[in-house]
């Protein structure tokens, strides 16, 4: 009786390690599930919108999706970059160190199968928040479009051609240098200790600064932290493009006032490095520079104030630079224009 008394002990000794071991495996692996910030949404008044992006996304991911929608373009089966993207952040949750282009390779097999994004991504819960996440980000940066181009039989003469890629383009003009790195979150200590929340590109006085998207003119003037600075709302209304520490005296190109509408490409005013005063056109920034900025809004609450959305600009930078706008200067103005028109569709 002892002896079966010990054994049966000894049994429920092990099932109960079993049970705890099971639970803690259990628990582990819900902790290392893939998932977006605790903050992503917020509620009111019954409308739920989005309240959080980081977004993560490398250069080398951004360009190798970007180029298979593009080559997929036109054939039975198209691809959508923004949901490549959306399906891998969904599997790595957000974190695009964990990027490789045999899971891309690999989903777009599926896709030849005959699947959808959609289907494949089921399981994945995330994935209509980084849907809605990333087309914020990217929603107007490819599609249809025609642009100018010198005719091969005389180039003195301009033709008009159809294209389908990136639309959009590197904030600073085609011919002119400039130089960036990572700085999104780097400390700020003028007027407040404060996050980077922009991209700084560093360049010459008087680079010509270009409309990255289409859009409305939303912001100009003075601003004792940006200088002279200029704010450009999408069209779909969920980017506002921030471009700050314009050229001293004449910041911005003479067709820009509050309301204009400016197309991807156009000139919009010139680098400097104007700031860090409240006295206005005042140059107190050290380096020559552009900060650029792009802040996502979901919601007009978060326009201004505790709900921003700034987006890490440093991989988009790059692959806006495959695209920059050809500019000349008008001496009787000493203004830059575009070189070549664009038009959408």
């Amino acid at each position: 009786m002892i002896i079966t008394f010990n054994l049966r002990k000894n049994r429920i000794r092990n099932i109960a390690i079993i049970l705890l071991a099971a639970a803690i495996i259990g628990s582990a692996a819900a902790a290392f599930q893939p998932r977006p910030p605790a903050r992503y949404t917020v509620t009111d008044n019954d409308e739920t919108y989005i309240k959080w992006v980081d977004f993560d996304v490398s250069y080398i991911a951004l360009s190798q999706a970007l180029e298979r929608d593009v080559k997929s373009h036109g054939t039975d089966r198209p691809l959508d970059w923004i949901e490549l993207l959306a399906y891998l952040a969904a599997k790595y949750g957000g974190k695009f160190s964990k990027y490789k282009q045999k899971d891309l390779d690999s989903l777009i097999k599926s896709l030849d199968g005959g699947k959808t994004v959609a289907e494949l991504a089921e399981g994945l819960t995330y994935y209509p928040y980084y849907l809605e996440a990333y087309t914020a980000v990217l929603g107007g940066f490819v599609g249809e479009y025609s642009a100018q181009a010198p005719d091969p039989d005389d180039p003195e003469r301009l033709v008009w051609q159809a294209h389908y890629g990136l639309k959009v383009f590197s904030p600073v003009a085609a011919g002119y240098y400039f130089s960036h790195y990572d700085d999104f979150g780097s400390g700020r200590s003028y007027g407040y200790s404060r996050r980077h929340l922009g991209h700084d590109l560093f360049g010459e006085v008087g680079t010509p600064i270009v409309a990255v998207e289409g859009g409305v003119v939303e912001v100009m003037g003075w601003n004792r932290y940006g200088g002279w600075r200029l704010g450009v709302r999408s069209h779909d209304g969920l980017r506002y493009y921030y471009y700050a520490h314009l050229r001293k005296n004449r910041p911005y190109h003479c067709d820009m006032a509050e309301g204009v509408t400016v197309r991807a490409g156009d000139v919009i005013g010139y680098m400097g490095r104007t700031g860090y005063s409240t006295k206005e056109n005042t140059n107190n920034i050290k380096q020559t520079h552009l900060h650029f900025g792009l802040q996502l809004i979901f919601d007009p609450s978060q326009k201004d104030g505790p709900g921003e959305i700034w987006v890490d600009l440093y991989a988009i930078t790059r692959l806006l630079d495959k695209n920059r706008s050809a500019v000349y200067k008008a001496e009787e103005t000493k203004e830059y224009y575009r070189r070549y028109g664009m038009a959408e569709g």
